[in-house]
């Protein structure tokens, strides 16, 4: 993913957390960024059980999408 992909992303992101999709859990930025936190730390777990072969330590703009995307919804 490139940067401009990872911004037409954050757009599009923003615009699901300002129409109310339902798979936005986390819709306080308290909330959100507690949920962030938290798939932050677990991350890793999901890219090994979905055999995904990515380093969660390596900061690229695919993981930063998947740490957000994650955080919207995880609880």
């Amino acid at each position: 993913m490139t940067r401009i992909e990872f911004i037409a992303f954050l757009k599009a992101f923003r615009q699901d957390l300002e129409e109310g999709k339902p798979e936005w859990k986390n819709q306080t930025l308290e909330d959100f960024l507690e949920a962030m936190a938290s798939y932050t730390e677990d991350i890793q777990g999901y890219y090994d059980t979905m055999n995904l072969n990515t380093d969660a330590d390596v900061a690229t703009w695919e993981n930063f999408k998947t740490l957000l995307k994650g955080a919207s919804m995880y609880e």
